[in-house]
C-alpha cells in the first residue's frame, strides 16, 4: 500500500491559474507564488453571490490511532465536486512546530491531500512568517518605549504581551531579560508562546480586512500601569507597522486537492490552546463563490466545534448548515481500552466500549441544535461487525454514520458521504445556537462550556482568576466569548483519561485577555502555550534524498 508521500509524488497538479479558473477567480485577482500556489486579492473579485451553504468538519477525540479529520474535510470536498456539486474547501495552515515535534505534516492524506504537500507544510507563502514578526515587532517596541523614558507609564512588572516562535521550545517558556546591563534595557520576566498562540493569528483569523487587522491590532492589551489601567498597542504606536507586516498575509491562500479542486489554507490556530478555525475571510471569500463550503475545526468536537460556535460563528455572524463528525474504528477501539499495538485485531467489544466518546460528541454538537452525520473514516482491517456498532450507536442518538474510503479512493469514496451531507446542508440547521448568550458573566461562561461539554462536575477557579475576570467586565469586556484551552485527548484535563469521562473537576489556573481578537483564554489543567519536542522528534528523519526530494515530513 503507496505511503501519503508516494501518492502525493505521483499526483500530477495543474498550474494554479488553471485551479482559479475552477474557482472562478479572474486573472487580476490571482497572486502567484510559484506554479502551484497563490494568494487571493479579494478586492479584485466580481460581487459575491448569495453566501453557500456551512459545512463543518469535526472529530471525536484524537488518539495515536488517528481520526482523519483533514483527510475526510478533502474527501467530502473531492466527493461534492464529483456528483456535481460547486464547493469549496477551507482549511488552515500547518505549523512548523509539530512537523518537527510528534504530529507530523497537516496537509491530508492518502488519496485525499492538499498539494503541494511539502511547501504547505514548510514556509507556504510565508503567512507564518508574517505573524511571527508582526507579533515580535509588538514586543520589541514595548521595551524599547520603556527604554526611552517610558512614556505610556508601563509597569514593567505588569508587561504580558510575550514573544513568539513557529518551533516547540520549551526553554523559551519563561525566560529573563533584557540582561547585560544599561544598554540592554530593564531586565524583566516574560517567555514565548508558539506562533499559532499568539492574538495576531486569532486577529488574522477572525478580521473582516485589512483596516479592521489593523483596528483589532491596535485594540491589544500589551501590560498595565500602575494604577492598573490598560496599556495599548496603539499607545506604543505600533498597529500600523504591524498591518505593514501583515498585509499579504491577510489575503487567502489558494491550493489544490490532489483531484486538482480548489481549496483556501488561510490561518492557523491551535484548537487546545486557541480557536481553532481558519480565517473568517476565506470562508466568507469561499461562501461567495461556491453553494457549498467545507470547513474543519481542530482536534475533537469538544474544542474545535465549541469553538467554531461560539467563538468563530458568534464573532463572524455565520452559522454552519451541517456537521459532520469523524470517527475510526480503531480510534474507538484505543478509547475502548485496547493498546496501539493491538488495534489491528477485530474487537467488536472494545468498538462498543470505545464508543462512548462518539456518543459523548453527538450529544455535545446537539446541543448547538445540529444532529451531526458520522463519518466513519475507513481502514482496510475494519470490519463490518466493528462498522455495524458505530453505526447502531449513532443511530440511537438520531444520526446516520456513513462509511468513507476516501483515504484510499479519493472523492468516489466519499460520494454518499456528499449526498447526505449536502441535503442536510440544503436543509439547513434553523435551530442553531451557541451555547451561552452574550450577557452571561465571563466566569459562568467559563463553567458552562466545562460542565456541559467536557461534564465536569466542579470548576475551580481562583480568587484571583475571578477577580481577573470582574476586572476584565467592569472594563467593558462582559460580551466576549470563551476560548479554552486544555489538552484535546481527553474530555477532562488529564490526557490519559479516554472515552467519556464525567464528574471530574477542571482548575482554571490562568486567563489571558485578547481584547484585540474578541474573547478571553481560560487554560486548563497543564496545557502548555508553548508546546516542547518529544524524546524522538520527527525532525531526527527528516532529511533531502538523493533525488533532492524531501522525506520524513509524514
Amino acid at each position: 500500500m503507496p505511503t501519503d508521500i508516494e501518492i502525493a509524488r505521483a499526483a500530477t497538479l495543474i498550474p494554479i491559474s488553471e485551479v482559479a479558473k475552477k474557482a472562478n477567480v479572474p486573472d487580476e485577482a490571482l497572486i502567484p507564488y510559484g506554479k502551484y500556489k497563490a494568494k487571493i486579492d479579494r478586492a479584485a473579485l466580481p460581487a459575491a453571490a448569495a453566501p453557500g451553504k456551512l459545512i463543518l468538519v469535526t472529530a471525536i477525540n484524537p488518539t495515536p490511532a488517528g481520526e482523519g479529520k483533514t483527510t475526510t474535510s478533502v474527501g467530502l470536498h473531492d466527493g461534492l465536486r464529483r456528483i456535481g456539486k460547486n464547493s469549496m474547501l477551507c482549511l488552515r495552515e500547518p505549523s512548523l512546530g509539530p512537523c518537527f515535534g510528534m504530529k507530523g505534516g497537516g496537509a491530508g492524506g492518502g488519496k485525499s491531500q492538499v498539494m503541494p504537500m511539502d511547501e504547505i507544510n514548510l514556509h507556504f507563502t510565508g503567512d507564518f512568517h508574517a505573524i511571527t514578526s508582526a507579533h515580535n515587532l509588538l514586543a520589541a517596541m514595548i521595551d524599547n518605549s520603556i527604554y526611552w523614558g517610558n512614556p505610556n507609564d508601563i509597569d514593567v512588572r505588569r508587561v504580558t504581551w510575550k514573544r513568539v516562535l513557529d518551533m516547540n521550545d520549551r526553554a523559551l517558556r519563561q525566560i529573563v531579560g533584557p540582561l547585560g546591563g544599561v544598554t540592554n534595557g530593564f531586565p524583566r520576566e516574560s517567555g514565548f508562546d508558539i506562533t499559532v498562540a499568539s492574538e495576531i493569528m486569532a486577529i488574522l483569523c477572525l478580521a473582516s480586512d485589512i483596516e479592521d487587522l489593523q483596528k483589532r491590532m491596535g485594540d491589544i492589551i500589551i501590560g498595565y500601569r500602575r494604577d492598573r489601567s490598560p496599556v495599548y498597542c496603539r499607545d506604543v504606536k505600533a498597529d500600523s507597522a504591524m498591518a505593514v507586516l501583515m498585509k499579504d498575509a491577510i489575503q487567502p491562500n489558494l491550493v489544490q486537492t490532489l483531484e486538482n479542486n480548489p481549496a483556501f489554507l488561510h490561518g492557523g490556530p491551535f484548537a487546545n490552546i486557541a480557536h481553532g478555525c481558519n480565517s473568517v475571510l476565506a470562508t466568507k471569500t469561499a461562501l461567495g463563490m461556491a453553494d457549498y463550503v467545507v470547513t474543519e475545526a481542530g482536534f475533537g468536537a469538544d474544542l474545535g466545534a465549541e469553538k467554531f460556535m461560539d467563538v468563530k460563528c458568534r464573532i463572524a455572524g455565520l452559522k454552519p448548515d451541517a456537521v459532520v463528525l469523524v470517527a475510526t474504528v480503531r480510534a474507538l477501539k484505543m478509547n475502548g481500552g485496547v493498546a496501539k499495538g493491538d488495534l489491528g485485531d477485530p474487537n467488536v467489544d472494545a468498538v462498543r466500549a470505545g464508543a462512548v466518546n462518539l456518543e459523548r460528541h453527538i450529544e455535545n454538537v446537539k446541543k448547538f441544535g445540529i444532529t451531526p452525520t458520522i463519518a466513519i473514516n475507513h481502514f482496510y482491517l475494519d470490519t463490518d461487525e466493528e462498522i455495524a456498532v458505530i453505526q447502531e450507536k449513532a443511530k440511537e442518538y438520531g444520526a446516520q454514520a456513513v462509511v468513507c474510503k476516501h483515504w484510499a479512493e479519493g472523492g468516489a469514496g466519499a460520494e454518499e458521504l456528499a449526498q447526505i451531507v449536502s441535503a442536510k446542508a440544503d436543509a439547513g440547521a434553523p435551530d442553531f445556537a451557541p451555547l451561552y448568550p452574550d450577557e452571561m458573566p465571563l466566569a459562568d461562561k467559563i463553567e458552562t462550556v466545562c460542565k456541559e461539554i467536557y461534564r465536569a462536575s466542579e470548576v475551580n477557579m481562583s480568587t484571583a482568576v475571578r477577580k481577573q475576570l470582574k476586572q476584565w467586565e467592569d472594563m467593558g469586556y462582559d460580551k466576549f466569548p470563551v476560548c479554552m484551552a486544555k489538552t484535546q485527548y481527553s474530555f477532562s484535563t488529564d490526557p490519559t483519561k479516554l472515552g467519556a469521562p464525567e464528574g471530574h473537576e477542571v482548575t482554571i489556573r490562568e486567563v489571558r485577555l485578547s481584547a484585540g481578537a474578541g474573547f478571553v483564554v481560560a487554560i486548563a489543567g497543564d496545557i502548555m502555550t508553548m508546546p516542547g519536542l518529544p524524546k524522538v522528534p520527527s525532525a531526527e528523519g527528516i532529511y533531502i534524498d538523493e533525488n533532492g526530494d524531501i522525506e520524513g515530513l509524514f
